[in-house]
C-alpha cells in the first residue's frame, strides 16, 4: 500500500513537472527577442503558485556600456504605479479613512473640472477608473517634462483640460486625475503619498530595493539608463523627476521585487498571514467599471471582453481572466501581466522604447504555461511596429511634403516676440536673440527651442534637447494673425502619440 501511495506521488510530481514550460528554451527565446528589438537591456520575472520559478537579467544597463542588467537592476516602472495607488487607497477604505465613493472635495476643496456640477459629484472611484470625461493623455503637457509645478498646481489646472464626451460616459486615460488621487491620499493620511506606499505596500512586502521616485536613485547603484529612440538607435538620456505626479508613474523597481507584489496580488491581498485586501475591496479593483469595445468578427477573436477596473486592464484571454497594466517612462517601458486562474504572473520591464517587445514577452510566456499553440509574438509585434512606425513617419513626412519654399512671414519677426499665456499650462516666451527666434515655456525648461522659419507664419521648432526627448521629434508652430496682421496666438503642431501640445492654444497677452 505504501508502495502504490509512492508511485502515486511520483506520478503527480512528474505530471507537475511536466505541466511546466521549459524555461530554457523561454530563456533562450528572451535573449533572442532583446536581439532582434534591438532595445539595450531587460528584466523579467515569472511567478506560479506563489514562487518565483524565474528571474533574469538582459542585455546591458546602458548602451555602449558593459554593464549587465539583473533580477536587481532598477527601472521606472511607470504607469503600472497606479495599481499601487489604488491598492493603498482601497487599504485606507479598509481602516475606515475613506470610502471609494467619497467625493473628491471632501479632501481637495479646489478640485474643479471642466463643469461646476461634475466638479462637485466626482468621487474617489471616478479618478481611478478614467470616466472623468477628458480624452486619453489629455492634459499631460501640463505637467511633462515640468520643473517647478506642485501636484496641487497640477491638478488646479485640470479644469482646463477640454472635455471629450460625457461623465461616466466613456473611457479616457487620464494621469492628472490619479496625481489628484495621490494628493487626496496625502490629505487623508497626513503624509506624502511615497511614505504611504512605503509603509503599507514595500515594507510589508519586503520589496527593499524600490523606490517611490527617481530622487533616490543615488542611493542605489544597480540601475538601468532609460533610452530615447531615434530611427534604430537608442540613445542613453537622463532620468527625469516625476516626483510630482509619482501617484500615476512614479515608482522604480525591480523584476525581483514585482515578482512579490505579483504574489501578492495574486494571493488576493494576502500576505502571509496579513489581509491587507479584503475579498471585496480584492473584487472591486478587479471588477471592469469600463467596458471597451472588442472586434467579435475578426478571423483572429479570441477575447471576449476588456474593460478597466481600478488601477488595472481587465479581459480574457484563452478562456482565462487576464489582468494588468503596461507603463511608459520617458526611456523605458514595462508590462505586468497576471493570470489570477493559475496563480502566473509575469512582469517584463526594458530600458528602451519598443514597446511590442514587453507585449511580446508577456504573451508568449502566458502561452507557454496555458499549453496554447506555440505562436512566435516577437515576430509578429515586431513586423506590426515597424509597419506602425512607418505610419507614424508619415505624419512627420507629409508635413515635410507640405513645405511651401520661398515664402516669407507676414510682419517682421520682432512682432512675433512676447508672453503668450495658456490657462493650461502658463506662460511661453518668444524672444528675438541674435537674428533667431527662441521660444521658452515657464515650466518646462527641456521643452525650450529655438524657431527657424517654415513657411509663411508657421515656424519649425528645433528643441534644444532633441536628442533627450521620447515623445516627439518634429514640431511647427503658427503665428496666428487677426486681419490687421496684429499677432494673437500660437497653434503648436507637434505629431505624437501622447503629449497634445495642440491643447495649450496660447494666447498673446504682452
Amino acid at each position: 500500500m505504501k508502495r502504490f501511495g509512492a508511485i502515486i506521488i511520483a506520478c503527480l510530481v512528474a505530471l507537475t513537472v511536466a505541466a511546466q514550460p521549459d524555461l530554457k528554451k523561454l530563456d533562450a527565446y528572451y535573449a533572442k527577442a532583446l536581439s532582434d528589438w534591438g532595445v539595450p537591456g531587460m528584466s523579467i520575472a515569472i511567478v506560479k503558485d506563489g514562487k518565483v520559478v524565474f528571474s533574469k537579467g538582459y542585455g546591458v544597463k546602458e548602451a555602449g556600456k558593459p554593464e549587465k542588467t539583473d533580477e536587481h537592476t532598477l527601472y521606472a516602472i511607470a504607469s503600472n504605479s497606479k495599481a499601487f495607488t489604488t491598492a493603498a487607497i482601497a487599504m485606507m477604505a479598509k481602516e475606515g479613512k475613506l470610502s471609494l465613493d467619497d467625493k473628491v472635495r471632501k479632501f481637495l476643496p479646489y478640485f474643479e473640472l471642466y463643469d461646476p456640477y461634475i466638479s462637485q459629484d466626482v468621487t474617489v472611484r471616478d479618478l481611478l477608473c478614467h470616466r472623468i470625461g477628458h480624452g486619453t493623455f489629455s492634459g499631460d503637457a501640463i505637467w511633462y517634462l515640468s520643473d517647478n509645478l506642485t501636484s496641487e498646481q497640477i491638478i488646479r489646472r485640470a479644469k482646463y483640460i477640454p472635455q471629450a464626451y460625457n461623465f461616466r460616459a466613456g473611457y479616457g486615460y487620464t494621469n492628472v486625475m490619479y496625481i489628484a488621487a495621490g494628493e487626496l491620499m496625502k490629505e487623508v493620511a497626513g503624509k506624502p503619498w511615497g511614505n504611504i506606499i512605503e509603509e503599507k505596500i514595500f515594507t510589508p512586502l519586503g520589496m527593499s530595493h524600490s523606490l517611490t521616485s527617481s530622487r533616490y536613485l543615488s542611493q542605489k547603484s544597480n540601475y538601468a539608463s532609460p533610452h530615447a529612440l531615434a530611427g534604430e538607435k537608442h540613445t542613453p538620456i537622463p532620468w527625469e523627476d516625476w516626483d510630482a505626479i509619482a501617484a500615476t508613474g512614479g515608482i522604480v523597481s525591480s523584476v525581483s521585487d514585482m515578482a512579490k507584489w505579483m504574489i501578492f496580488n495574486l494571493n488576493n491581498g494576502i500576505n502571509g498571514k496579513d489581509t491587507l485586501l479584503t475579498p471585496q475591496l480584492r473584487n472591486t479593483l478587479w471588477t471592469p467599471h469600463n467596458m471597451f469595445t472588442v472586434d467579435h468578427t475578426d478571423k483572429d477573436f479570441d477575447t471576449h471582453f476588456r474593460g478597466y477596473g481600478l488601477g488595472w486592464g481587465l479581459s480574457d484571454y484563452k478562456g482565462k481572466m487576464r489582468v494588468g497594466h503596461t507603463g511608459g517612462y520617458s526611456g523605458m517601458v514595462s508590462i505586468v501581466a497576471l493570470i489570477p486562474d493559475e496563480k502566473l504572473g509575469v512582469v517584463v520591464l526594458t530600458n528602451g522604447m519598443k514597446g511590442g517587445l514587453m507585449n511580446a514577452i508577456a504573451n508568449y510566456t502566458i502561452d507557454a504555461y496555458l499549453k496554447a499553440p506555440v505562436r512566435d509574438w516577437s515576430a509578429e509585434l515586431l513586423a506590426l511596429a515597424k509597419k506602425r512606425q512607418a505610419g507614424n513617419d508619415a505624419r512627420i513626412s507629409d508635413r515635410v511634403k507640405a513645405h511651401v519654399e520661398g515664402t516669407k512671414p507676414s510682419v517682421a519677426i520682432e512682432k512675433y516676440t512676447g508672453t503668450y499665456y495658456a490657462d493650461m499650462y502658463g506662460n511661453i516666451e518668444v524672444k528675438k536673440e541674435g537674428d533667431k527666434l527662441r521660444l521658452y515655456f515657464e515650466h518646462s525648461k527641456r521643452f525650450n527651442a529655438t524657431l527657424t522659419h517654415w513657411h509663411y507664419d508657421v515656424w519649425k521648432i528645433e528643441w534644444d534637447e532633441a536628442e533627450a526627448l521620447s515623445w516627439f521629434t518634429f514640431g511647427t508652430v503658427q503665428f496666428k494673425l487677426d486681419n490687421n496682421l496684429t499677432v494673437t496666438e500660437l497653434e503648436f503642431d507637434v505629431p505624437n502619440d501622447d503629449i497634445w501640445f495642440y491643447e495649450l492654444k496660447p494666447k498673446k497677452v504682452k
